[in-house]
């Protein structure tokens, strides 16, 4: 029978492509989902090569309808509720994602958490890992899930796993606090922006180094993933995230850019145990246009700094 990772508390939670494939077959399965299920691809504005190959029974969400304004933050509660009862999700509703892309299957699965479904599963290694297993994909057209008419919640469920700018600033005046960068190591330290549409360098005076990937792909995070893409040992993420102060006694928010890669980065952490953990959605993007305008209107040092190294 597939195994899961014995290194992570909550091991269900990371799925194996052969996990996956018994489970559409309707064959027994450890850690079954205790009702019904739904699984999801998660990309940004890619229909088209959902269309051509994907997961047999997968249903396609687009990010763009996770994310609004100019920032690309969350969607108001009121949209996001609608979206996941659109797509038959109610708070007891096991949803599977994968992603051609981690970082976007790990965006709604934040997001999904904070909305309060309590059985979210990610496929280690996305589509690549189900393609490489030799595993048979479909193509055409997406499932299409019931809607449902009532969460059968509260609705969010854990507001607490995302943050804005305020309660951002407020952790970095917490002696308790961190604001860990998922960022890579060019764009923390002032480098490069890392996105072409962030003019601003550097990054939030105070936070500590996450990492992510090598060069200047945002999508990357070879820091947090095996050569085939899978997660790389708990151990191994929890050494470089002590070896900078990071550690699960902390109240800890995760940001990136514009929230992918901190979404992994929350993700991985909350399989591991993790309890005091957030978003901050704005992310650096957010960030350094307040902080420009703070300087521009005379308001302060517009705090973008450099870290002290």
């Amino acid at each position: 029978m597939p195994h899961f990772r014995d290194d992570l508390p909550r091991w269900q939670q990371l799925i194996t492509p052969r996990w996956l494939a018994c489970l559409l077959a309707g064959q027994a399965v450890r850690a079954a989902p205790a009702s019904h299920w739904c699984l999801l691809e998660v990309d940004c504005g890619a229909p088209e090569a959902f269309g051509r190959s994907h997961i047999p029974g997968a249903a396609y969400l687009d990010t763009q309808r996770l994310e609004d304004g100019r920032f690309w933050n969350k969607v108001d509660d009121a949209a996001l509720l609608r979206l996941l009862l659109g797509l038959g999700i109610r708070h007891d509703t096991t949803v599977i994602l994968y992603g051609r892309n981690m970082t976007a299957a790990a965006r709604a699965a934040h997001l999904m958490l904070y909305a309060g479904v309590t059985d979210v599963r990610l496929l280690d290694g996305g589509f690549a890992a189900w393609r490489r297993a030799g595993l048979p994909c479909a193509h055409g057209a997406p499932r299409h899930y019931p809607p449902v008419t009532r969460f059968g919640a509260v609705f969010p469920g854990c507001p607490h796993y995302l943050v804005n700018a305020h309660q951002a600033k407020a952790l970095l005046r917490q002696a308790d606090g961190a604001l860990a960068s998922i960022r890579t190591w060019d764009e923390f330290s002032g480098k490069t922006s890392g996105y072409r549409y962030i003019l601003a360098k550097g990054d939030i005076p105070g936070a500590r180094w996450g990492r992510a990937g090598q060069g200047t792909d945002v999508n990357n995070m070879s820091d947090f993933h095996s050569p085939d893409g899978t997660m790389k040992p708990a151990e191994e993420i929890s050494r470089f995230w002590r070896d900078e102060g990071l550690h699960p006694g902390l109240q800890t928010a995760f940001y990136c850019g514009t929230g992918w890669r901190a979404s992994v980065a929350f993700f991985y952490a909350w399989l591991m145990g993790w309890e005091r953990i957030s978003v901050y959605d704005g992310g650096w993007y957010e960030w350094s246009h307040e902080a420009h305008a703070a300087v521009t209107h005379g308001l302060g040092n517009g705090q973008i700094t450099n870290p002290v190294l």
